[in-house]
Order: C-alpha cells, then sequence, then structure tokens
C-alpha cells in the first residue's frame, strides 16, 4: 500500500514538474515574441494566434521598421502618418487587421498592401486627409474597409478608379463627396457610389479633350498651309528668276556674235 502511494506521488510530481517547464518555456517564447517588439508599440498574444501590435498615439510619422512577421492585429491610429509607402508592412503576410485611422494620411503608394491581399479582413482608413483612391495601392485586396471622415473629391479620377476596387462592395458607400470637380455638380455631402450613376463626372474633361484636340488640329492645318503658300511662292520666284534668265540668253548671243564680226572687219 505505501509503495502504491509512493509511486502515485511520484507520477503526480512529474505531473506537476512537466506542467511547470512546459509553463516556463511558455513564458520564455512569449518574452521572445515580446522582444521583437518595436520600441515604439506594445505586443501581446492575440486570441486567434500571433500577435497584437499596439503602436497607437506615438507620435509616429512612419511605420515602424521590425514588426514582428508573426503580426497578426496592427494599430497605428492617432499618429501623424502622411503616406503608406510600398514597403510599410512587407513581411507582415499573417496580418488581419490593421487601423490607420486618425491620420494624416494624404497618399497610399502604389503595393502599399500587396502583402495582405489574401489575410487582411478589415482595414481602417477614417479619419485622414485622403482625397482620391488609387487602385493600385489597393491591389487585389478584397478588405472591409472604412473610408469615412476623409475630404473626398469626387472627380472622373476617381469615377474610373472605382470599377477597379476590389474592396469589399460596402466599403465604397462610405466615400462622401467633401468636394467635387467640376463644382456645378453638386455632389457635395452625398455618398459618391450614388450620384455617379446619375451625373457624369468625365464629361467635362472629355469636352475639354476635344476643344484641347480641335485647337491642336487648327494648329496643324494653319502650319501645313502656311508651308505649302511659303513653298508655292518660293518656287515660283526662282521660276520667274529662271525665265527672266532664260529669255536673257539669245540677245547675249546676238551681242556676242556682233562684236565678233566688227573685230574681224577691222
Amino acid at each position: 500500500m505505501f509503495s502504491f502511494l509512493w509511486e502515485g506521488h511520484a507520477v503526480a510530481s512529474c505531473f506537476s514538474l512537466t506542467f511547470m517547464l512546459l509553463h516556463i518555456l511558455d513564458v520564455c517564447m512569449s518574452e521572445s515574441h515580446h522582444a521583437e517588439c518595436p520600441e515604439s508599440c506594445f505586443c501581446s498574444e492575440s486570441v486567434d494566434g500571433g500577435l497584437m501590435v499596439r503602436c497607437r498615439d506615438m507620435n509616429l510619422i512612419a511605420v515602424p521598421h521590425g514588426l514582428p512577421n508573426n503580426t497578426r492585429h496592427l494599430y497605428l491610429d492617432n499618429n501623424l502618418l502622411l503616406t503608406i509607402s510600398s514597403d510599410s508592412f512587407i513581411g507582415l503576410p499573417l496580418l488581419f487587421k490593421l487601423d490607420l485611422s486618425h491620420n494624416r494620411l494624404v497618399q497610399l503608394e502604389p503595393g502599399a498592401f500587396r502583402d495582405q491581399a489574401d489575410s487582411l479582413s478589415s482595414l481602417d482608413l477614417s479619419f485622414n486627409l485622403l482625397e482620391t483612391l488609387d487602385p493600385e495601392a489597393f491591389g487585389d485586396l478584397r478588405a472591409q474597409t472604412n473610408l469615412s471622415h476623409n475630404p473626398w473629391l469626387c472627380d472622373c479620377r476617381l469615377q474610373l478608379a472605382m470599377p477597379q476596387l476590389l474592396l469589399d462592395p460596402s466599403s465604397l458607400a462610405e466615400v462622401v463627396c467633401n468636394t467635387s470637380e467640376p463644382e456645378e455638380l453638386g455632389a457635395q455631402g452625398m455618398p459618391f457610389i450614388l450620384v455617379v450613376t446619375d451625373l457624369d463626372f468625365c464629361a467635362a474633361l472629355r469636352r475639354t479633350t476635344d476643344i484641347a484636340m480641335l485647337i491642336i488640329m487648327f494648329g496643324w492645318f494653319t502650319m501645313v498651309i502656311s508651308y505649302l503658300v511659303y513653298y508655292v511662292r518660293h518656287n515660283q520666284e526662282d521660276a520667274i528668276r529662271h525665265l527672266e534668265y532664260l529669255k536673257s540668253l539669245p540677245n547675249r548671243q546676238g551681242r556676242s556674235e556682233e562684236s565678233l564680226t566688227r573685230s574681224t572687219w577691222l
């Protein structure tokens, strides 16, 4: 009986020791992950795996370098970011949620989210200074994107860009016109996705292009006519001079023969 109890105690001690070792190993691994965290950020384990990286309210003017490649949730809101470059999020293939709200973003460079096309599900770009959408910046991204509270310029460029975007369709409903070009279309304060069905923002541009083409064609036509007139006049003057020269040839020959006859008689 005593031997059985001792063996049971030994087994329990082994399980306890194993559990303790696993806990220590988990803590060490966790600390190792946190050691990769950029100085301006705070990192913790995400409930869905990977890391949750918080870099909010740090007065950042650029996306921090050295973000862990297992970053799952990234919060960069309430900073001073002006642009997202094409290499800002390279090496983050697991990124699922990205918060870029409440910054000063005016530009998203082409390829800004190219590494996140298959993973990113939620993108927050609200409360920035974006005026237009560049399809090359989003690429094949299909994420649910918050585009509200930006000073969107509703113009021909935006009208041409909209059909090329693969973002979740509900995202585009948040593009509300702050200004429009031309202004007389009166799209201010209205969702662009609604007014674009009734208004043609490219019509004025096409008219301007047509007028410019007419002016260019008229200029070329004028140049051609001017050249033809110059060519005709120049050749006409040469022809007249040549004709006068030919007319003068018999007279000169006659005078030469008369001079020769006189010298013979003498």
